[in-house]
């Protein structure tokens, strides 16, 4: 069996678990315009439910704007009605085509609400980090109890493990830390 190929598994698991929290953090309302803020938003076109991002091109000209450029007129109420519902406390205005969504000001109160979720968001992504550590541990020690490993070999590779997972949380907290000032800004 080999130790390579473990622990790159291990490795793309933790990453993937830092990539979701990425993706996570984007969906949370800074009080500036952002694109990916619109990501989430699915729109009925077509008889389906799609994507915004496949009915239209969003863009932030200004730094409390995002701008919707719909690519079928017949769509630009459905796409105002989709923002809208979203839940994500956006009001749209359509001009034709062009879409306008300001951003308001976040209130304080909501500015640590947003920083208690986005804290949540990093524990789920810290305990999916500690559970794919907890998975790499017992299969080295499975393998240790098989004799595929020696007992020295099984204790520098745990070590091995504990220092990718430390690196990992660190990393995790360190986004945090940035999302948590970026929410606070006033």
């Amino acid at each position: 069996m080999s130790e390579t190929a473990d622990f790159a598994d291990l490795q793309r698991r933790m990453d993937g678990a830092l990539e979701a929290l990425k993706r996570e953090f984007q969906g949370l309302r800074t009080g500036r315009a952002h694109s990916s803020l619109l990501e989430p938003v699915k729109v009925k076109a077509y008889g389906t439910e799609m994507p915004l991002n496949q009915v239209a091109t969003v863009s932030a000209p200004e730094s409390r704007m995002l701008s919707v450029q719909v690519w079928d007129r017949s769509l630009a109420s459905s796409v105002e009605k989709a923002i809208r519902d979203a839940g994500l406390g956006l009001n749209p205005q359509a001009e034709g085509q062009v879409i306008r969504v300001p951003i308001p000001q976040l209130s304080e109160e909501r500015r640590q609400e947003m920083s208690k979720v986005a804290s949540k968001y990093a524990e789920q992504a810290r305990v999916a980090v500690r559970n794919v550590r907890r998975d790499g541990m017992e299969a080295l020690k499975k393998q240790q109890k098989d004799g595929d490993i020696s007992e020295d070999e099984q204790k520098r590779l745990s070590d091995q493990l504990q220092k990718l997972t430390d690196d990992h949380i660190k990393a995790i907290d360190e986004h945090l830390e940035h999302k948590e000032q970026e929410i606070m800004q006033v």
